[in-house]
């Protein structure tokens, strides 16, 4: 497993399988949205306070590979680094089965912000990964 600046382990629920008894593809991206919330949060940010304040996170692409399916019961380590590229801000994410370290997916996040209704250059990032320097 490689290096990552921030991780969530959590366990596979049976609502979240299929008829094939494996998680339903569309869960992978709710782990991964999780996973970003709960590193935001260890950053200090919520979207609560942010939308309050006028400002926006929002995903604007999302791309996802599927390698090995987890079952009910799994338990999954979900993983992410960070970085700025251009007005974005780009989240590789990955997650793992617990019990081998399989990667189960691989998914590369985009988001952008929005204040008072304008897309911005992305200077909330930049106050925000300042922050990761310092943890």
């Amino acid at each position: 497993m490689k290096e990552y600046i921030f991780k969530l382990t959590d366990k596979v629920r049976d609502y979240e399988c299929d008829l094939q008894g494996v998680v339903n593809n569309s869960n992978y991206q709710r782990y991964m949205e999780h996973t970003r919330h709960e590193f935001l949060e260890s950053l200090g940010e919520n979207f609560g306070k942010m939308h309050e304040k006028g400002v926006d996170g929002f995903v604007s692409r999302v791309e996802i590979q599927y390698k090995t399916s987890l079952k009910s019961g799994d338990s999954y380590i979900s993983c992410l680094n960070v970085y700025k590229k251009g007005v974005k801000l780009v989240f590789e994410q990955d997650i793992y089965r617990t019990s081998d370290n399989a990667l189960a997916t691989k998914g590369i996040v985009e988001s952008v912000i929005v204040e008072n209704g304008k897309l911005t250059r992305g200077e909330y990032f930049d106050e925000m990964l300042k922050r990761i320097e310092h943890t």
